[in-house]
């Protein structure tokens, strides 16, 4: 079922989980995530990205998402969030679609431009009962950017004083930090940076937010947990399931090829499964 995700931070507070926000994009990743979710009856967040919206539309994204959430996954709790809206259009548009939260990511603005257009989203937002989430610090994706963050890390990191002023400035509810945590597929092959723990913990001391950890795809089940105890209440999980489900997908096409078979729903439907494995191994690992 689809509930507000301030239910489900609630409810992962008191049973000491991280939320898992698993990016989906279409209807087979929708089944997936919503599949792992029902069997686990556990929590999670199914969130889309600017370029979803893009690719499949807001009205029928959003109407795969709650109908798969009301009809398929009666036994989970499911919210619907923006991942990434770097567009005030977007707040406002998944608002009136029915989101339960949003992010404003202005993180590539200076930290005075990201806390007004972050505290514009935020009002909106809370003018329709719906969460909002924050940036700040910058999540590197490009390979010489991950290269340096390995070498000058606070050139990048969120800092602990700043991130305490964002969020008394702004009032967002989530706020996602760069504590090493980075984006993309470099890092799938190249192995993902170490989180700066030490650092999430000085964060956590002075910002009493749930804080929300980006580009956790490829980041140890170790380190995840240990940054599950220091604060982070919610773990976005994308490059993963895109990877998964382009490797379920190449091998369903090679068989295809090799049997005759050309019905797409056969051909698609181990992405399916692929991805209600991969996530559920993820709600585990993250505490549920």
């Amino acid at each position: 079922m689809l509930i507000h995700i301030s239910e489900i931070i609630k409810e992962g507070r008191e049973k000491k989980f991280a939320l898992g926000a698993f990016n989906t994009f279409n209807l087979e990743s929708t089944l997936g995530i919503a599949g792992a979710a029902e069997e686990k009856k556990a929590a999670a967040i199914l969130q889309v990205s600017e370029a979803t919206i893009s690719y499949a539309g807001l009205k029928a994204i959003t109407h795969i998402v709650k109908t798969v959430a009301k009809n398929q996954a009666r036994k989970a709790r499911i919210a619907l969030h923006l991942d990434h809206g770097k567009k005030f259009l977007s707040v406002v548009e998944c608002i009136k679609a029915g989101f339960s939260s949003v992010m404003m990511d202005a993180a590539d603005l200076p930290f005075d431009e990201n806390v007004a257009l972050t505290k514009k989203a935020v009002d909106y937002a809370h003018k329709h009962k719906v969460w909002a989430q924050g940036e700040l610090g910058k999540i590197v994706k490009e390979p010489l950017e991950i290269e340096e963050l390995r070498r000058n890390p606070e050139k990048f990191l969120t800092d602990p004083d700043l991130a305490r002023e964002f969020v008394r400035k702004t009032n967002v509810d989530t706020l996602a930090v760069s504590i090493g945590n980075v984006h993309g597929f470099y890092k799938m092959k190249n192995g993902a940076p170490h989180l700066f723990l030490n650092h999430l913990k000085e964060i956590r001391e002075k910002v009493n937010v749930p804080l929300v950890l980006h580009g956790a795809s490829g980041i140890s089940v170790e380190e995840t947990k240990k940054a599950r105890e220091l604060g982070v209440q919610i773990v976005n999980i994308d490059t993963e399931i895109r990877m998964t489900f382009r490797e379920s997908l190449s091998r369903s096409l090679a068989e295809a090829g090799a049997n005759g078979e050309f019905d797409p729903r056969k051909i698609l439907e181990p992405s399916i499964k692929a991805i209600k494995e991969l996530v559920k191994r993820k709600i585990g690992d993250f505490g549920q």
